[in-house]
């Protein structure tokens, strides 16, 4: 027994044994496609059903996308090149690709006007979707309608100067009365902005053929362009619409909230294809005996009011989600009710109704395809129209039909991923 302790000794590690790596089965691509797709003999079912019906649907589509022909002048051209092939006739594309974009009657040398104001738009709308940049950059963006105006419509450059001229009275008349009384400053604003207005229509000339710009009619407007136009202007109309019908239909001024109410569900209990025809037949004989009033401000002001009708019940299921106690927070504060509205219930609110409001927005521009119902010439109407009523195309639909799908996809999906990330960077869900 001496002899065993005398040569046993206590044995301390002074290395940690590096760590074995995991089964395969357990990390990995093997580990997604276990957990994900065969978790389950119902999951690995589906699975492989899924799998074959997009091997069904890539089989047909694939051959038809790269067997396509691309530079012949006809229908029959095309079909004589692909002699019973599978593939597509994308040649009416490379043809008409000015027209789905642009319309059939705008200038073919004054595409670069909407192709400027497109570049403007997308740095007017950047201070106002990534709120990091410099602020300064929001008087260019104050300035962009009057600008993108001149360059797709031209003529005279003093119509957009008054337009801008009467806002810009508005804003003052509004700041130095609507601090003290809201009504005063608001019908304020709108009287000097009616008397601007009306003392520039007699500096802008009639005669504008001679304007640096070359005018275009809003007839002459088409394409994807008026779908973007359409889009653009009605949902940046609406917005601000919709939240005065919201904050009018809680008002505690009777007259006020009833006439918000009877707007509002008159609106969203009528077709949006019925205020286009209202806008394209009958709302000129509401303006005043002997002007004439342009179909695209027409539809611009239907499409406005029914989407901004929609808006202003998102807006409102914002403000009812709030708790009571943010509205007694801003009382017990001091503020007034403009004051409160502005610092903390709106904030919050639209925080709430972004989902809503971008799903408005995303129904909004793909309802602008009804224009074509009134004679207006966009995407849809260009393809149902002249390029299909031409010998040359006539009976050529998948190519052009996803093509235009492929133009509002984009669109709609760049605006679903920018709310998503908006809903991020605010943390809407208040955690």
């Amino acid at each position: 027994m001496s002899d065993m302790h005398a040569h046993s000794a206590a044995f301390v590690r002074t290395a940690e044994i590096p760590p074995s790596p995991p089964p395969p089965s357990a990390v990995g691509p093997t580990k997604w496609i276990k957990d994900n797709l065969f978790a389950t003999w119902t999951n690995g079912l589906l699975t492989v059903v899924a799998l074959y019906a997009i091997y069904v649907v890539l089989s047909g589509i694939l051959p038809w996308l790269f067997g396509g022909v691309w530079n012949t002048s006809s229908l029959a051209e095309c079909r004589e090149v692909l002699q019973g092939a599978t593939g597509g006739c994308f040649s009416v594309l490379t043809e008409r690709w000015p027209q789905l974009i642009y319309g059939f009657t705008y200038p073919n040398d004054q595409y670069w006007r909407p192709n400027l104001a497109f570049v403007f738009m997308l740095i007017a709308i950047a201070p106002v979707l990534f709120f990091d940049l410099p602020r300064k950059l929001l008087f260019f963006t104050a300035a962009f309608p009057f600008v993108a105006y001149w360059l797709i419509w031209g003529g005279s450059v003093l119509i957009p100067i008054v337009a801008a001229a009467g806002f810009v009275a508005a804003y003052f008349v509004f700041d130095r009365f609507g601090k003290t009384n809201f009504a005063v400053g608001f019908l304020g604003g709108i009287v000097a902005a009616f008397v601007v207005w009306t003392i520039g229509g007699f500096i802008i000339p009639e005669d504008q053929s001679n304007a640096l710009l070359s005018p275009v009619p809003s007839r002459d407007l088409g394409g994807f362009m008026l779908n973007m136009m359409l889009g653009i202007t009605c949902v940046s109309l609406s917005v601000p619409l919709g939240i005065a019908l919201a904050l009018g239909r809680q008002s505690d001024m009777p007259l006020i909230k009833w006439i918000c109410v009877v707007f509002i569900e008159f609106v969203r209990g009528v077709p949006l294809i019925t205020l286009l025809f209202v806008a394209s037949v009958m709302l000129a004989y509401l303006f005043p005996p002997g002007t004439t009033t342009d179909l695209f401000l027409r539809v611009v002001i239907m499409i406005t009011m029914f989407s901004s009708a929609y808006i202003a019940e998102v807006i409102r299921g914002g403000l009812a989600a709030l708790p009571k106690g943010q509205y007694e927070g801003a009382d017990s504060l001091g503020l007034d009710y403009a004051q409160s509205m502005r610092l903390i219930i709106l904030p919050q609110a639209l925080k709430i109704s972004i989902p809503g409001i971008v799903n408005i927005a995303v129904g909004l521009f793909k309802d602008t395809t009804l224009v074509s119902v009134i004679s207006m010439f966009d995407v849809l109407g260009m393809i149902r129209g002249p390029i299909l009523a031409s010998t040359e195309w006539n009976g050529v639909y998948w190519e052009l039909l996803g093509f235009a799908s492929l133009l509002f996809f984009v669109t709609c999906y760049g605006i679903s991923q920018y709310s998503q990330w908006l809903e991020r960077r605010l943390a809407t869900d208040h955690r």
